[in-house]
């Protein structure tokens, strides 16, 4: 397999490169703008724009940008260097469960404890993150970030750059519209709509 460089030193891509490590990826270093020190001995290599003296052909790229509530920056970081040519990898922690009939596009992150039931299929650049569940026939979009301990049953469809937040649970058959927020703890019972957010139990839009 292809040796890795992680974007970010952040909180984010500091659980990635522990789930890299343990899943015995080998991995160069990471980049960031503000001058790093080596992080679990892997080397800060400069700004991201140090990627460019490798090779699209010779290395994969991790996205350690997180996100909270808001997905632009990490969707443009992807974007941007998928349209240089370059390749991301799937980060799946050693202790994940995730079902051999689980669809993963490029660039799926499953955290520590997570749950991929069958015929769950996940878009790219999604981050499942710590504990949370998603179950079967569930559809998640592009760049979407399924926050800590998040509960979807099954059936559920998400659309792309949605968050949504810590303790949340979507009921089986629901769905929420692309750019929509979906508050921590919140229990959503009925369908949401694309740009909304909603917070509560049950959840109601916030205005």
């Amino acid at each position: 397999m292809k040796p890795i460089i992680v974007i970010g030193g952040g909180g984010h891509a500091k659980v990635l490169m522990e789930a890299l490590l343990l899943a015995k990826r080998e991995v160069i270093g990471y980049t960031d703008p503000q001058n790093g020190e080596a992080i679990f001995q892997i080397p800060w290599l400069g700004s991201d724009q140090i990627l460019e003296k490798y090779l699209a052909t010779d290395v994969l790229l991790v996205n350690g940008l997180g996100s909270i509530g808001d997905n632009t920056r990490r969707k443009h970081v992807f974007d941007y260097w998928k349209t240089k040519g370059y390749f991301f990898a799937n980060v799946i922690h050693p202790t994940a469960v995730v079902s051999p009939y689980a669809v993963l596009e490029e660039g799926v992150q499953v955290m520590a404890g997570a749950v991929i039931q069958p015929a769950v299929h996940i878009g790219f650049n999604a981050i499942i993150n710590t504990r949370s569940v998603v179950d079967h026939d569930t559809r998640i979009g592009d760049h979407v970030h399924i926050a800590p301990g998040a509960v979807l049953s099954g059936s559920v469809v998400v659309g792309d750059n949605v968050h949504i937040g810590t303790g949340a649970a979507v009921i089986q058959g629901i769905s929420i519209g692309e750019n929509s927020i979906v508050g921590a703890g919140a229990v959503v019972v009925k369908d949401v709509l694309p740009n909304r957010k909603v917070a509560g139990v049950p959840a109601k839009e916030l205005r």
